[in-house]
């Protein structure tokens, strides 16, 4: 029986003290998803701490360093779920350094505007990450 699979990814905005805009990123792969948007990051390697492996993640697919803000808590105790093997952990990031590049697993990358809440929510968003996004903008919403 294999374990769960912790996934870390990363809500990129333009400012963690005043976000009004978030870094989408396309998939290529696999076909279920190639072409809809999802938050950047990727699996934790075995003896990874979560926030080393979203550092990681980021490096290798888009070539940026950040500084992580908050969690964006789920209401499960182990992340969001993915599906019934994978949970995500989310946080909010500030770019550090570089220029965000889809180097890998992405064709497009895309800055979406927190205030437009419809046009967030119309993008085609891998379906695990809908309720992701949404709680987002909720998030963003009430620090307004």
């Amino acid at each position: 029986m294999t374990g769960r699979i912790n996934v870390v990814g990363a809500a990129i905005v333009d400012s963690l003290e005043n976000p009004r805009s978030l870094l989408a990123a396309r998939r290529t792969a696999p076909p279920r998803f190639a072409g809809m948007w999802e938050f950047p990051g990727g699996k934790v390697e075995s003896g990874e701490s979560c926030e080393d492996a979203l550092h990681r993640e980021l490096l290798e697919e888009l070539g940026v360093r950040i500084r992580l803000g908050d969690e964006l808590e789920s209401s499960q105790p182990d992340g969001w779920p993915l599906n019934e093997r994978a949970v995500m952990r989310v946080w909010f990031a500030e770019l550090r350094g570089g220029t965000p590049r889809p180097l890998q697993d992405h064709d497009e990358l895309l800055w979406v505007p927190l205030e437009d809440r419809a046009a967030a929510l119309d993008l085609p968003w891998i379906p695990a990450d809908e309720p992701i996004v949404k709680a987002l903008l909720d998030r963003v919403a009430a620090l307004a």
